[in-house]
């Protein structure tokens, strides 16, 4: 037993030694063709002209607004206007009810007319200055002052003739003061009719001002922003009726940093853009302050932007434009040749054949031009059109 297990052991563990010692064949080795490198087109920076702009946010308000109101009470009979309704200026807007006050107007013409008369002026005339001695109760009054005199004067002779008593004499002067006394008070009378006919005519133009103050019109060109009164509602004076915004120009007040502050006139072209909107506004800086914001280091600007057509609308949220200076040297270069990666903007310039990153800093950008405020200089050399390109990548330029 010991031989057959011997044996056995004798020729295994040789035909085990030999198949780990073979193990499977390897392949021949096989040379990999190394890659061609990428073909890039290089373009140079250029210097070139840009307009000098300050951006700047903000929102655009109504340049006026105009909670409009009858002056005096009364039930309203009519309203032409609602909400987002287009009116212009003295376009009639609400009316109220008109009776009271054309029935108020045709008493003042009545005691207009009465006064005339008392004075002798023509009812419907347009004079209004008299002569008090021409007028009916001078000349009569008058009149009797003359006779008194007259009477007076024939019996002081008869008194001096001894034809009449003193008593008699005494009576003609006292007669004559009263003739006096009358002549006098008759010029009076007319004078006050005279200030009586200022204040009818005063009374009857504001009537007349009042019947037509029951007819409200548009203060201002604009749109209605808020109806606030139905028909048939009765108003008490100054009861709003509807609120006006004016849409042609906008105003917008902006918050310009206060390095921009010194560049910023009044004057200067503002472009405007709103969310949603692709098109571009105009408008011009019409005031600025005098003084920085001491909190935001800020200087408050506000301009009018153009609406004719009505695009824009108050409250909306604007970005601005402000042009400081119509020409400006910078560099630039194309705005597909740069790259940004996690907000790093760069360039991918060439040396040794090898891909070179230039970390930049950009500014403001026309169509298809970009300035470089930081990392290029006119002339340097950077790659048209990156796409993947990295850092230390072997390139080949092309003409």
């Amino acid at each position: 037993m010991r031989n057959v297990l011997g044996y056995l052991l004798a020729v295994t563990i040789p035909l085990l030694l030999t198949m780990v010692g073979c193990g499977p064949a390897t392949a021949p080795e096989t040379k990999t063709k190394p890659a061609k490198p990428p073909a890039v087109r290089l373009v140079q920076a250029e210097s070139g002209k840009l307009p000098r702009l300050v951006t700047v946010t903000g929102t655009l308000a109504a340049d006026e607004e105009v909670v409009t109101a009858f002056k005096m009470a009364g039930r309203i009979s009519e309203i032409a206007v609602d909400l987002g309704s287009l009116v212009s200026k003295d376009q009639v807007m609400a009316r109220l009810d008109p009776t009271d006050y054309r029935l108020r107007a045709e008493q003042s013409e009545a005691a207009l007319r009465q006064i005339r008369a008392r004075l002798g002026l023509a009812p419907e005339g347009t004079e209004e200055v008299v002569d008090p001695e021409q007028t009916a109760p001078v000349r009569e009054a008058r009149a009797v002052l003359n006779e008194a005199r007259l009477n007076q004067d024939r019996l002081a002779r008869m008194y001096q003739q001894d034809y009449i008593s003193r008593a008699e004499l005494d009576a003609a002067v006292s007669r004559m003061l009263v003739a006096e006394g009358r002549y006098q008070a008759s010029l009076e009378d007319i004078r006050d009719r005279q200030g009586l006919l200022a204040q009818r005519k005063s009374e009857l133009a504001l009537a007349r001002q009042q019947l037509a103050d029951t007819v409200l019109k548009a203060p201002i060109d604009g749109a209605v922003r808020e109806r606030r009164a139905s028909t048939g509602e009765y108003l008490a004076p100054g009861a709003p009726v509807a609120t006006l915004v004016r849409i042609h120009p906008l105003r917008m007040k902006v918050a310009a940093p206060e390095r921009e502050a010194a560049a910023i006139r009044i004057g200067q072209t503002v472009r405007v853009r709103v969310e949603g909107d692709s098109g571009t506004y105009s408008g011009r800086v019409v005031r600025v302050s005098p003084v920085i914001e001491k909190q935001s280091r800020t200087l408050t600007v506000e301009a009018e932007i153009e609406n004719r057509q009505g695009r824009l609308r108050p409250g909306s949220f604007a970005t601005a434009e402000i042009l400081v200076a119509a020409e400006q040297t910078a560099v630039l270069i194309p705005a597909v040749a740069i790259v940004t990666f996690a907000g790093i903007e760069k360039v991918i310039g060439v040396k040794d054949g090898r891909a070179v990153e230039r970390r930049i800093r950009t500014g403001r950008r026309t169509a298809n031009k970009v300035e470089i405020l930081e990392g290029l200089a006119p002339g340097d050399s950077v790659v048209a059109e990156p796409g993947n390109l990295s850092g230390g990548q072997p390139v080949t330029v092309s003409p």
